[in-house]
């Protein structure tokens, strides 16, 4: 299997949404933009969180796993993903690729 790099490319956050619907909470995401992690065999990275991975790791599997191609086309680089995790008050957006 090969290996992908994983890149924090953007985190959003949603004032409104979390002052509305949230709860207060002590500690949010540690991820920062900019931040990579790489994933080896299809496992996930340590130190990254357990949602962000439950929402890209069919993707990581896959192309570690020689897949790609998502969707018929949606990616420029057919052996890449762009995924968000799935906290809809602070999502991050990550781009995984294959490296070699």
């Amino acid at each position: 299997m090969a290996k992908c790099k994983i890149t924090a490319i953007r985190k959003a956050y949603y004032p409104d949404l979390s002052e509305k619907y949230e709860n207060p909470i002590s500690h949010t995401c540690d991820i920062m933009e900019g931040q990579t992690f790489v994933s080896v065999d299809g496992e996930k990275p340590q130190g990254l969180c357990d949602s962000a991975w439950e929402s890209m790791a069919h993707f990581v599997k896959a192309l570690c796993a020689g897949g790609g191609n998502f969707y018929d086309g949606w990616m420029k680089n057919p052996r890449s993903a762009m995924i968000s995790c799935n906290d809809g008050f602070r999502p991050v957006s990550f781009y995984i690729e294959v490296i070699e």
